[in-house]
């Protein structure tokens, strides 16, 4: 046995025998209203106050004194027992302040002591566990159960946390630690949430979250748990960040859909941001500013680098060498605001973003968003007054809301918001502000308001004429804003007004399909993951009844069998046997290579289908992709299905083709880490479309992300056999059907796929090239 493994096991059994001679902590040695300075009738807020000032005061990262961690580990623990309602009573009447995990802490540090007393070189040892040594990381990112509850939860809606469950004695966890740290240092930059979980401190956190073991990796978002179950290295794990967000957060834009997304501010009634990047897929960065800015903006990227984007590029004067971040509003020929870096940060996007969040003049669709636009005064110094205009749908009110916008954008101010809503379908905010007067039906009106109060209490002046976007009315409300700024009582009316109406809330049957479906998911979630071992024991009563269900089926199955051989059979059913073996005798004379299935599935690789044929293909499965164009697709087809048709019986295997019209620059991204690939032309060649990939090959590992490559095979009497057509066994059937092709040409290119048979034995035996990628790209 090596000395290192053999010291590993004695030091746990001396420890063992260490232990029972160590002085006990008393209970009263910890009293957690001395560690925060607060009395024992002190309030809620008060220990909140003081437990974030002494946080504040010793944490490691800002106190570099000696015994500050030790410190801040009895500050945190006293605040937990303290807002802790149970905890702290408890703690009052028995003064029971947690002493299990007191006293363990009190057992490490005396063993230290002891340690230290007789000098044991724990450099022999390997011994990882020393406090001193082990990396405090860690600490800023510890939870707590309430803290987890009251925090971290509704701050998921916001951004994915990522969270690892550990414990002091986890050999594992320190394997996994270097990686760790380098991805959670990485994705807090970007804007991800990171948590620590202790379970052997915090064991009613670990049991909510469904952790049996450490270490543990789980991501949280909108309030749910998903496991992590892949090998923990750097790109696994961001991978599995960036799974956890929607996939429909971010739009790619390019000069045929650009204008109607910045066109689709009328519908969901938000700014539109564009974000302009040399990278091929979207930055993790701007996928997580998508989904915390999804309630107020939408989303495009735009790759500068593709084909199809110059117009856009040069519509908005576009450097494109530098990021440039772009919002729209109301006008789609000019942003409203843009900014430029060469490396865009967190903190510059929060900035830029937060101060474009609404509309120059935003429709009131929802009270959240009334709330927000419209706060109540909180003092006459922080007065905020909203000008609505009270309006209908269609061209008929078109042109007073132009008007409307246009003063908008010539009188911004911090303390006036412009808005405007629909009164059909605002009616009774419509009707408390306008009395249902007989002038303003019909028409458009302006109100003038402040919110009193969170219970709808409202004071407002209305324009005395119905707004039709004259000049005169122009001036009127722009002597009423100027009035408004030296006499606060010029609102006089005053009234309250229910709750808007949730113009963009979805359906109730869409509501309750979302829910199902996220009920189902977490009961598979839970089956399969997180509570298996609670599930064992209905597991294996569903089992049983499966096991006797199918037993009982199986003897009665042999049972018939056996009936049915007793009996004599008929002539019809006699001749009919004897023709049927003469025709299998046959064919297996004549087709002994075929396997059983009579036909090769060959399915068209699309947007559609990519996800599930690719991306997420099961592991140990490949799918043997041709690649081919409209004018070659019924002959490379033919030739595809008879070269694969003897691999068929593989269930590993999944054969699918690829139309190199639509998607040749997927093709080119993929080939582009193909070592011996041909050379990718320049986009801007004037060959750039004329490169013929027809004929290639890729076999597909979208589990491992890599890909193996055939290249067509090049005769040197290609010219001679031109005319010509191959026999097509009419027993093989192609899902893309058509046409069998014996126009000239068709046997040089049925010639291109010469050989592919070996190919794909080399493929199963495991011998040929790998090609490996970052991630597969998206296919547009």
């Amino acid at each position: 046995m090596e000395p290192g493994r053999a010291a590993g096991l004695l030091l746990p059994l001396l420890l063992l025998l260490l232990l029972p001679a160590l002085p006990a902590a008393a209970p009263g040695d910890f009293d957690p209203y001395r560690v925060l300075g607060v009395g024992r009738s002190s309030s809620q807020a008060d220990i909140k106050k003081a437990y974030k000032r002494l946080a504040r005061e010793w944490h490691p990262d800002k106190n570099k004194d000696p015994g500050a961690e030790d410190k801040f580990i009895q500050i945190s623990k006293a605040y937990e027992i303290l807002s802790n309602e149970e905890k702290r009573a408890n703690f009052d009447r028995y003064g029971d302040a947690g002493e299990s995990q007191a006293f363990s802490q009190h057992q490490h540090r005396q063993f230290h002591r002891f340690h230290d007393g007789f000098y044991f070189d724990e450099s022999f040892f390997h011994f990882p566990f020393n406090s001193e040594r082990r990396d405090t990381s860690d600490e800023k990112y510890l939870l707590h159960f309430s803290h987890y509850i009251n925090e971290i939860v509704p701050d998921s809606f916001k951004k994915p946390y990522l969270i690892k469950i550990t414990s002091d004695w986890c050999f594992s966890c320190i394997h996994i630690e270097p990686v760790w740290k380098e991805v959670a240092q990485e994705l807090e930059v970007l804007g991800a949430g990171i948590g620590v979980v202790h379970a052997g401190y915090e064991r009613r956190l670990a049991h909510h979250l469904g952790a049996h073991s450490t270490p543990t990796l789980l991501g949280l978002i909108n309030g749910k748990i998903t496991f992590f179950h892949n090998a923990v290295v750097r790109e696994n794990l961001r991978q599995f960040v960036e799974n956890l967000l929607p996939g429909n957060l971010v739009e790619k834009i390019t000069d045929k859909n650009y204008i109607r997304f910045l066109s689709d501010w009328r519908k969901d009634n938000k700014p539109h941001v564009l974000l302009f990047d040399h990278m091929p897929v979207v930055p993790l960065l701007y996928k997580l500013t998508a989904f915390a800015y999804r309630d107020y903006l939408s989303f495009g990227y735009v790759y500068v680098g593709l084909r199809g984007t110059e117009e856009l590029s040069s519509q908005y004067n576009i450097n494109v060498y530098t990021p440039t971040m772009m919002v729209f509003k109301e006008h789609i020929d000019r942003p409203a605001d843009v900014v430029q870096a060469r490396e865009m940060k967190k903190q510059l996007i929060d900035d830029f973003l937060s101060q474009n969040k609404f509309l120059m003049v935003a429709r009131l669709t929802s009270q959240r968003l009334f709330q927000e636009l419209c706060p109540v005064k909180k003092s006459h110094r922080q007065r905020k007054h909203c000008v609505v205009l009270l309006t209908g749908e269609g061209e008929k009110f078109a042109e007073a809301y132009e008007s409307f916008l246009t003063f908008a954008v010539a009188n911004t101010k911090d303390t006036l918001k412009f808005v405007h809503i629909y009164n059909e379908r605002q009616p009774e905010f419509a009707d408390a502000l306008l009395m249902d007067e007989e002038k303003y039906r019909g028409r458009s009106a302006v109100v003038i308001l402040e919110r009193r109060n969170n219970a709808g209490k409202i004071a407002y002046k209305a324009l005395e004429e119905a707004w039709i976007g004259s000049k005169e009315d122009n001036f009127i409300l722009l002597d009423l804003l100027d009035q408004l700024r030296t006499d606060p009582g010029l609102l006089s009316s005053e009234t309250v007004v229910a709750d808007l109406n949730d113009e963009l809330a979805p359906m109730f049957l869409i509501r309750w399909l979302y829910s199902t479906l996220d009920y189902i998911s977490d009961c598979w979630d839970s089956l399969f993951h997180s509570n298996w071992r609670e599930m064992m024991p209905l597991l294996s009563l569903l089992f049983s009844a499966l096991f006797i269900l199918f037993g009982t089926v199986i003897v009665q199955a042999f049972s018939d069998s056996s009936d049915t051989r007793d009996s004599p059979p008929s002539e019809k059913e006699e001749t009919a046997a004897k023709t049927e073996k003469n025709d299998t005798s046959f064919s297996k004379e004549s087709n002994s290579r075929i396997p059983k299935k009579g036909f090769v599935e060959v399915t068209e690789l699309t947007d559609i289908n990519y996800t599930s044929n690719l991306v997420r293909l099961r592991p140990g499965h490949m799918n043997v992709v041709l690649i081919l164009s409209n004018s070659t697709k019924t002959p490379l087809l033919q030739k595809f299905a008879l070269e694969v048709y003897t691999f068929t019986g593989s269930s590993s295997l999944h054969f699918s083709f690829l139309s190199l019209d639509k998607h040749r620059e997927w093709l080119e991204y993929l080939l582009e880490f193909a070592q011996d690939a041909a050379p990718i032309p320049n986009q801007y060649d004037k060959h750039f479309l004329e490169r013929d990939y027809t004929g290639y090959v890729l076999a597909l590992n979208g589990h491992k992300k890599y890909f193996c490559l055939f290249k067509p095979h090049r005769s040197g009497d290609e010219g001679g056999t031109l005319g010509l057509c191959e026999d097509y066994d009419a027993s093989l059937h192609v899902e893309a059907r058509g046409k069998p092709s014996c126009s000239p040409g068709s046997r040089s290119i049925k010639n291109k796929l010469h050989k592919l048979s070996f190919w794909m034995e080399r493929l199963l035996e495991g011998s040929l090239q790998r090609f490996y990628i970052p991630s597969w790209p998206a296919l547009d």
